[in-house]
């Protein structure tokens, strides 16, 4: 490139593996894949098992325990956020991602979902962005809608518009009637990418953190009943169809083990007809959700094709984590008032379902048809929970066209993005304060064709989310599954025999898994993930349970 790049950086939130259809779906995704095969696919690039972790990362180029968000905020109490890492929010021992660009000389926008810190002293505007526009927390309505009822009285995880949204430091109260979450962030980064004057020779980094397809479920009527009819054969058929995709598109091994579908739900010859029906209209309802976020991400693509800058725009593309298999009603604590709170105040009646004043979600077994081969979905820390959709495009890319089977990040990058940028990470010292060096490490070598592989054979990675866990280190992983969705112990797996995670090595490797399990430790050390054994009794209670929400179906569909 001759001059510094833009960037343009999409996150959707809870997409599956193989939604795109250049990740083997049939949704239609036009704009996405046309990006997606002119640059570079990663079929082995991983974020945390659930979205403000990965988003801490993301943005800080270092695990999320110590980054702040070592726990998620909406689970965690007083007790847990005492502890560094533990905030709750993106702390002040690390730099973002948005401030050092800042400081670069770049032009830093944000409109979407940014769910790392509820206060203006935590929002974007905080840290490094100029111009933000966000929604500060999980799990919102998409449209401008809320229940006639005072926030306080909501339950956890339902949330009214009030304190919801966030423009620059200022609370948001109110919002367009015609609001729609995917369109009005779009909307509002094509404004600020229009406001730059002519004069203004920054180069720009825009983010674009949507919240869908994260439930509830909504999209626009039309868009629904363009896919009436197109998921009546069900989930595992649906999984069927998508595994032959994947294979032919040379994204997974032809001869791959896909892991049995992992569910305490009906199958879907156990449903009624009303049953399957229902359950048919929640993945119509998220499909349209998918291709109206592509249908975005077009907008901005043209905008930018528009005014010259696509050619110099390098466009980073992924999901927070593996498709959610989420089941609200079997939440600790919440789930029995959340049900009952939807039953009053929403309606999910079959033909209403994907409107403002519906709330629903797809299960289980929609998830798995998304994240197969893998195993299990999101907040687990096996791969279906943390293997993710990604790809990289700009017309300077050596590996345009090309799919990647090495392993990366989310942490990388940071580390990548500075580096195209011209600048790099202070280290430890940040604006008069002690940070965290990060722990990513950049792909620029990788993907302009001077190092083999993005991350070598010896180096390791760990995972950690309400007690499920996992370490790798080249083509090994050791899973820890608590019980009862797991066995309760350390499994071993060759991921590049296995990708699947079905056959436990842990007896046949016992030396292998004692040194993975001896990096765990390590990880554990230097990351300060908590020993739960001495954290608070309601997070205990809730990580206990917290993974059982994630196998059982959801009443409302």
């Amino acid at each position: 490139m001759s001059k510094r790049p833009n960037f343009l950086l999409i996150v959707a939130d809870d997409l599956g593996f193989s939604d795109l259809g250049a990740f083997g779906g049939e949704i239609e995704t036009p704009h996405l894949d046309a990006l997606a095969l002119q640059g570079l696919r990663l079929t082995d690039f991983h974020a945390a098992s659930a979205c403000s972790p990965t988003r801490a990362m993301l943005l800080t180029g270092t695990d999320h325990h110590l980054a702040g968000i070592g726990a998620m905020a909406e689970f965690s109490d007083e007790t847990i956020r005492r502890n560094p890492g533990y905030e709750g929010h993106l702390n002040q021992r690390v730099a973002a991602l948005p401030e050092l660009l800042r400081d670069a000389g770049y032009h830093t926008l944000i409109a979407g979902k940014w769910h790392l810190g509820r206060t203006a002293e935590t929002s974007a505007a905080a840290r490094g962005f100029e111009r933000s526009f966000i929604l500060e927390g999980a799990a919102h309505n998409h449209y401008a809608w809320s229940p006639n009822v005072p926030p306080h009285k909501m339950p956890r995880l339902l949330h009214a518009v009030e304190g919801t949204y966030r423009d620059g430091l200022e609370p948001v109260t109110e919002l367009p009637k015609e609001f729609y979450s995917s369109d009005a962030f779009t909307d509002r980064l094509l404004d600020y990418l229009g406001e730059r004057a002519a004069d203004d020779t920054r180069p720009f980094f825009a983010y674009l953190p949507f919240s869908a397809p994260h439930f509830p479920l909504q999209a626009p009527d039309k868009l629904i009943a363009k896919y009436r009819g197109r998921y009546d054969a069900g989930p595992d058929a649906l999984r069927e169809q998508r595994l032959v995709r994947l294979k032919e598109l040379g994204l997974v091994p032809a001869g791959v083990e896909a892991h049995p579908v992992v569910a305490d739900t009906p199958n879907w010859h156990e449903l009624d007809e009303d049953g399957r029906r229902q359950s048919a209209r929640a993945m119509e309802v998220y499909a349209a959700m998918v291709e109206r976020l592509d249908w975005n991400v077009g907008r901005v693509v043209e905008h930018l094709r528009g005014t010259g800058e696509l050619a110099n725009t390098v466009i980073l593309f992924l999901s927070d984590n593996g498709a959610e298999g989420a089941a609200l009603e079997a939440l600790p604590i919440v789930g029995k008032r959340a049900q009952r709170f939807i039953g009053k105040h929403y309606d999910n009646s079959l033909d209403n379902v994907g409107r403002a004043n519906s709330y629903v979600w797809y299960g289980p077994r929609w998830a798995q048809a998304a994240t197969a081969p893998s195993r299990q979905f999101k907040l687990f820390t096996s791969q279906g929970g943390i293997r993710v959709p990604a790809f990289i495009t700009w017309p300077g890319l050596r590996l345009q066209g090309a799919i990647s089977h090495d392993f990366a990040t989310v942490m990388d990058v940071v580390p990548t993005l500075l580096e195209l940028a011209g600048t790099s990470h202070p280290g430890t010292r940040y604006q008069g304060r002690d940070i965290l060096p990060i722990r990513g490490r950049s792909l620029l070598p990788y993907l302009q064709g001077d190092e083999a592989q993005p991350h070598t054979q010896d180096e390791t990675t760990g995972w950690e989310l309400f007690r499920a866990r996992a370490i790798r280190q080249g083509q090994w992983k050791a899973l820890y599954i608590p019980k009862p969705d797991g066995p309760g112990r350390w499994q071993l797996y060759d991921l590049s025999r296995d990708p699947g995670e079905i056959h436990d090595l842990a007896e046949t490797e016992p030396e292998r898994l004692r040194a993975l399990v001896g990096h765990w430790q390590r990880y554990v050390d230097e990351t300060g993930v908590l020993d739960f054994s001495f954290t608070g009794r309601l997070f205990r209670e809730l990580a206990r349970g917290l993974l059982r929400v994630f196998t059982r179906q959801p009443r409302t569909l």
